[in-house]
């Protein structure tokens, strides 16, 4: 039987200090620096609240990342830490080592931990370890006057307890702290509350907003619209479901609703650092997409417009804009081109040959004579790594053509394909031995060119079951046809 690896002095010391639950500010300002690091992640770790709201308030360094140490926390654990805060603003007099200027709540790995944990097995001084490396873990918006606390939200239908909490607070000191959100993610919460969320955060710190609203109708969004030309620091928008209008008179599209759009969309040139641009499903985008790419005040690397009825005009401004001309990612999934002339769409590949990665044209219900006019174009993007072109009408002939055309573009990964027309009988239905036929020979001829990696060929969803049938690395078949 092997004896035990006894514990280190520091370990039992701090085991020492979490039973004392008299532990407070005075003592904890005596306390060497050294020691804060791992006391706070046990005191959190144990769900030492009395101590960790201390240590909060008493915390020495300039930043506390207490958000990588709370995946797993509840209420009461957060409760602790505003509460440590709470106790720092009330704080008439702070020790000269009092530096906490940023309290970070994300969930994400924190270079701070890493560099003390570093500290534990090593011969750092903490004075070395807080001028030298501790400073350059530190967000960028550290080291300025004023507390500010840092958190990216998620919410989802509704808030849980611990949001519904935090915002409270954050609701009742935004005068005394600076509260700033880099990430936001918000589906499906009445517009009111998120209006008191907008209102909390200095709105410029926003680097990535998601919003999903389920159906609004314009109405409804254009109360945003002050909030989202401030955020002069955005990276990355998406803006998803406004399906309906409330201003519609039969098929006609009134002034009223026109001045709305154009109000809103004018907000775009207030985004200088916007480089991602994602629309899914804004009915009010047809005619109107030469306005949004005309207020682009920065290249975009990646534009998104999904399930959503386009104009030819609409199409025509995606050839016209230079700031897609650097475009690393183009999404247009769910988008009817069929009725349209992809020759914009053709010189927008052209012009992105050199910088475009990935492309999804999935259920754009294109057929062989738009898919001839993009091959050249698809030939030349030498960077291309990921293709859909499942749910459109391809013959074997144009298929095998795509295939042969595009063989040469070595850093292709993800390659998925429509199954050929000739794999399916007068009334529509797939026949499974002609489509696992067709796709083996494809894919046979490929590779005897190149070693593809991710390929498939995949069936139309079916009406009875909703799935499809796909052929790639073997045969699924969709519940239909393996009955």
């Amino acid at each position: 039987m092997s004896a035990q690896t006894p514990p280190t002095l520091l370990k039992l010391a701090m085991q020492a200090l979490l039973r004392d639950e008299t532990l407070d500010m005075s003592a904890l300002d005596k306390l060497p620096m050294v020691f804060f690091p791992a006391l706070f992640k046990e005191a959190l770790t144990g769900r030492h609240t009395t101590t960790v709201k201390a240590m909060v308030a008493a915390w020495p360094f300039p930043c506390l990342p207490v958000g990588a140490l709370m995946k797993t926390a509840d209420l009461e654990t957060l409760q602790a830490v505003l509460a440590g805060v709470d106790t720092w603003l009330q704080r008439k007099f702070h020790s000269r080592r009092g530096k906490l200027q940023v309290l970070d709540l994300r969930k994400k790995h924190h270079e701070f931990w890493s560099i003390w944990a570093d500290a534990e097995d090593g011969d750092c001084s903490a004075e070395t370890l807080d001028e030298q490396q501790v400073v350059k873990a530190l967000p960028r918006y550290a080291l300025r006057q004023h507390l500010k606390v840092v958190a990216d939200l998620w919410l989802m239908y509704c808030l849980n307890e611990k949001q519904a909490c935090f915002l409270h607070w954050a609701h009742q000191r935004k005068g005394s702290i600076q509260f700033c959100c880099m990430e936001m993610k918000i589906w499906a919460l009445p517009v009111y509350v998120i209006r008191e969320v907008l209102n909390v955060f200095h709105l410029e710190y926003i680097e990535e907003l998601e919003l999903n609203m389920l159906s609004w109708d314009l109405l409804k969004l254009l109360q945003l619209t002050p909030y989202l030309g401030q955020m002069r620091n955005l990276r990355k928008l998406l803006l998803a479901s406004i399906f309906k209008t409330v201003f519609l008179i039969g098929n006609r599209t009134t002034d009223r609703e026109e001045k709305c759009v154009r109000n809103f969309i004018s907000q775009f040139s207030k985004l200088n650092c916007l480089q991602h641009l994602s629309m899914n499903g804004m009915y009010f985008l047809r005619d109107h997409l030469k306005q949004v790419l005309g207020c682009l005040m920065a290249p975009l690397e990646t534009l998104s417009i999904t399930s959503c009825n386009l104009s030819q005009s609409d199409l025509n401004s995606l050839s016209e804009c230079p700031k897609l001309f650097q475009l690393k990612h183009l999404d247009m999934k769910h988008v009817g081109l069929t009725s349209l002339d992809l020759r914009p769409l053709q010189i927008l590949l052209e012009n992105v040959a050199d910088t475009l990665q990935s492309l999804d044209l999935k259920a754009c219900w294109i057929s062989d004579s738009h898919l001839t006019m993009l091959i050249p174009a698809l030939s030349k993007c030498s960077q291309l790594a990921n293709v859909s072109f499942y749910d459109n009408y391809f013959s074997m002939h144009n298929l095998r053509k795509l295939l042969q055309h595009t063989a040469n573009l070595s850093k292709m990964n993800v390659e998925q394909y429509p199954a050929p027309l000739e794999c399916y009988d007068e009334l529509g239905y797939i026949s499974t031995e002609r489509f696992t036929q067709l796709c083996a020979e494809e894919i046979d001829r490929l590779r005897a060119i190149r070693q593809p990696k991710y390929i498939s060929f995949a069936t139309l969803i079916c009406s009875r079951c909703g799935e499809r049938s796909v052929y790639g690395q073997g045969l699924r078949l969709c519940v239909c046809q393996q009955r």
